[in-house]
């Protein structure tokens, strides 16, 4: 009898300094890192036939306050995922025009928030693009730069895909 009272005596103070643990706290400045890029035949909405990418990537942010309600009148700014589109052009990645068919425009994450104590968010964020203008002969090599802006409008570090090829259903890591 005695050692269950000193097993349970023990489990409980366990738990107890299990509790006890310190909030884990990350800086308010988010923090994104690239997963993968992949490449795969889709169709327009339109119903013809296109390649399609989708872009995978981490991010933190410590203070929580990542994304955006929907747009209404008067929002300043509407989007907070932002990118810019490369070619390889004789063997050098060479930033696009505004006007380059394959060129996205930026996106907007949805509001998030977390209740509670710690406002930490984490999680994966998937971006689908549709290439309607892509010419299946065309030998494509792209790459992204991208960034996130939270609502306090602190922008993430920038983050490069790898180079990938339009031409190959693949996934780019």
């Amino acid at each position: 009898m005695k050692e269950i009272r000193y097993l349970l005596l023990i489990f409980v103070i366990l738990i107890c300094l299990d509790s006890c643990r310190k909030i884990v706290q990350l800086p308010a400045v988010p923090h994104i890192e690239f997963n993968n890029f992949t490449i795969f035949d889709t169709t327009d909405i339109l119903g013809n036939k296109s390649k399609g990418g989708r872009l995978r990537f981490h991010f933190e942010d410590g203070d929580g306050d990542l994304g955006l309600n929907a747009p209404s009148d008067g929002m300043v700014d509407s989007t907070n995922l932002f990118f810019t589109l490369f070619r390889k052009k004789g063997g050098v990645m060479l930033p696009t025009p505004d006007n380059d068919p394959l060129k996205p425009s930026s996106c907007r994450i949805p509001f998030m928030e977390r209740l509670g104590q710690n406002k930490i968010l984490k999680g994966t964020i998937s971006v689908t693009f549709v290439y309607t203008f892509y010419e299946p002969k065309d030998s494509n090599i792209i790459r992204y730069d991208f960034y996130i802006k939270d609502r306090a409008l602190n922008e993430s570090n920038v983050v490069s895909t790898t180079e990938i090829a339009l031409s190959v259903n693949n996934t780019y890591k």
